[in-house]
C-alpha cells in the first residue's frame, strides 16, 4: 500500500499517512478549493487501510485553520479510523492547539464527542511561521 505524502499550500494541509507505522498527520490549513475533492483520497486511502491496520493508528491533527467543508470531511475521516478501532485495534487522535486558540480547542473537543476513538488534547506554544 503506498504513503501519502503531501505538501501543504496556504490552502492545504500537509498530508504523511504513512501505512507500515500507523502514523498519519494533517498539519497546516485546511481552506481547499473543493474539499471533498481534496479529501476523498485521503478517505479512500484510509478505507483501504483499514483491511490492514497496524496494530495501533495514531493521527496528528496540527491544523491552525480549516473551513466548514474540511470539518465534515475531517469527520468522515474520523468516521473511518472509527471502523479501525472497532475492528479492535488501537487507535488515538492527538488534537494539537494553540494555547490562545479556542476555537481549534472546541472544535477538537466537538469531534471527541462525536466520535468514538480517544482523542488527546495537546496545547502547543504559539507558532510564528505563519
Amino acid at each position: 500500500m503506498n504513503n501519502i505524502l503531501l505538501d501543504g499550500s496556504p490552502k492545504t494541509p500537509t498530508v504523511h499517512f504513512d501505512s507500515s507505522t500507523g502514523q498519519l498527520e494533517l498539519r497546516g490549513r485546511s481552506i481547499p478549493e473543493n474539499s471533498i475533492e481534496f479529501y476523498r483520497p485521503l478517505i479512500d486511502w484510509i478505507d483501504q487501510y483499514a483491511r490492514t491496520p497496524q496494530p495501533s493508528t495514531q493521527l496528528r491533527v496540527q491544523l491552525e485553520y480549516f473551513n466548514t467543508s474540511s470539518s465534515k470531511c475531517i469527520l468522515d475521516l474520523f468516521k473511518k479510523l472509527e471502523t479501525v478501532r472497532n475492528a479492535g485495534n488501537e487507535v488515538q487522535v492527538l488534537w494539537h492547539y494553540e494555547a490562545d486558540d479556542e476555537d481549534m480547542l472546541e472544535a477538537g473537543e466537538d469531534y471527541q464527542a462525536i466520535i468514538n476513538i480517544p482523542f488527546k488534547m495537546i496545547q502547543i506554544e504559539e507558532v510564528n511561521d505563519k
